[in-house]
């Protein structure tokens, strides 16, 4: 198990929202298949680099597709998002990094957010 693999208690928060409709042919492991697909995400790299240990990648690509096509993945992120009652997560300035010229900013200038739509768009699997 790598260190950027999924751990147990992601897992099982992950589990009943991955479909697991059983046929004639025995699956891979769903665990695999959705660390594989994290992997090259996370990585970039395209899917025929996929290391051995995730499974098939054409298992991954198709996984990917299917579970795109079904909404899974909006599934999991509302899974993965929602705050449990009671409980306020939090994110500080240890864990978020500026600009070090962000520091310097001057009062009264314009600042302008340019946005590369290429980049919001939907994350290909290659």
């Amino acid at each position: 198990m790598s260190r950027s693999d999924l751990t147990y208690f992601e897992w099982r928060v992950m589990e009943p929202l991955v479909p697991n409709k059983p046929r004639g042919v025995p699956r891979v492991d769903d665990r695999r298949v959705l660390n594989g697909i994290f992997w090259v995400l996370r990585s970039g790299a395209p899917c025929r680099d996929l290391p051995e240990r995730y499974g098939p990648r054409s298992t991954c690509h198709n996984r990917f597709v299917q579970w795109r096509k079904a909404s899974v993945w909006d599934r999991l992120i509302d899974a993965i998002t929602t705050v449990p009652k009671g409980e306020i997560q939090m994110i500080d300035s240890t864990s978020v990094r500026a600009h070090q010229q962000a520091a310097t900013v001057k009062r009264g200038i314009e600042i302008i957010v340019s946005v590369d739509h290429a980049a919001s768009s939907r994350p290909r699997f290659t």
